[in-house]
């Protein structure tokens, strides 16, 4: 039987350089069309971010999460869906003080985070095990922060992926799974190339996968010019992957790619080096998610 491989397709992000993209989803109505042409691609998860409308910036109101999710739901696709819990938890030191957070400060409290999770009981959300930096800012995930919220996830029934840009955060992601906040199987996605992270190289992501406990279920991506190469690396090491727009805006260099034509290619490279991606009830099944749950009322 061919290796069975999870394409999850991160269909927009909370970067500030779509206005790089003639064709970037922002609206609940784009991103949710956006998660159904993957799909048809060949995804079985997608990774959900949401973003103002108007402005296109990076949002956390749980009224767009709905919407988008609602859309998805409501068409009748089979798509698993998995929500970021990452927005609001940037930090830029103020200027005059650094104690305190200057322009660009998202922080909130961990229950805020995953408040949309908690309404919507989605299949999976991400929850990011780690403080790391990002560019000029910091992406802070305080261990305290991080027991409150994989307690509540854990309380809604969602299974939490547990993304991982640096090996401290395999660390603490085991204590959490030792400390019984994360039920096995654990879920893991590995996240290379994010500057100033782990870089995405195969020695990297082979000493990271390497640290994953026992029985884990385990995917990776690279980012930008790396997230081809990534994937087929982590096909080769036994893992599942993840493309999509809010890692990489390009098919080639020089030609923009939309959601669905990234997973279009990585499928063709999961099935070159002789493996198959799995149809969303298979993927479930891997995952060891617990029965579908209805979205709590408007």
């Amino acid at each position: 039987m061919a290796q069975e491989v999870i394409v999850t397709c991160a269909v927009t992000g909370s970067h500030q350089n779509f206005h790089n993209h003639p064709d970037y989803p922002i609206t609940p109505k784009q991103i949710a069309k956006s998660c159904l042409e993957a799909r048809a691609a060949g995804a079985a998860v997608v990774h959900i971010h949401v973003r103002d409308p108007k402005s296109g910036a990076a949002s956390g109101d749980p009224v767009l999460y709905r919407e988008v999710v609602e859309r998805v739901r409501d068409s009748g696709s089979d798509l698993l869906v998995n929500l970021t819990t990452g927005e609001g938890g940037r930090y830029a030191p103020g200027e005059d003080d650094p104690a305190r957070g200057g322009p660009g400060t998202t922080l909130r409290r961990p229950e805020l985070r995953v408040r949309h999770v908690l309404e919507l009981r989605p299949d999976i959300c991400s929850l990011d095990v780690g403080t790391a930096n990002f560019n000029e800012h910091v992406f802070m995930n305080t261990p305290g922060h991080l027991r409150i919220m994989a307690e509540a996830i854990r309380g809604a029934g969602v299974k939490p992926e547990m993304e991982v840009f640096e090996l401290g955060h395999i660390r603490f992601a085991c204590r959490l799974v030792e400390e019984g906040l994360i039920e096995s199987p654990p879920m893991f996605q590995i996240c290379l190339g994010i500057p100033w992270a782990a870089p995405a190289t195969p020695e990297v992501m082979t000493l990271m996968r390497n640290l994953l406990p026992e029985g884990a279920v385990w995917a990776a991506f690279g980012i930008s010019r790396w997230e081809f190469p990534m994937v087929a690396q982590a096909v080769t090491l036994g893992g599942h992957v993840r493309v999509g727009l809010e890692d990489n805006l390009y098919l080639s260099k020089g030609e923009y790619a939309s959601n669905a034509t990234l997973v279009e290619k990585a499928v063709r490279i999961i099935r070159e080096v002789g493996a198959e991606p799995v149809e969303p009830a298979r993927a479930a099944e891997i995952l060891e998610l617990p029965p579908r749950t209805q979205s709590a009322p408007a």
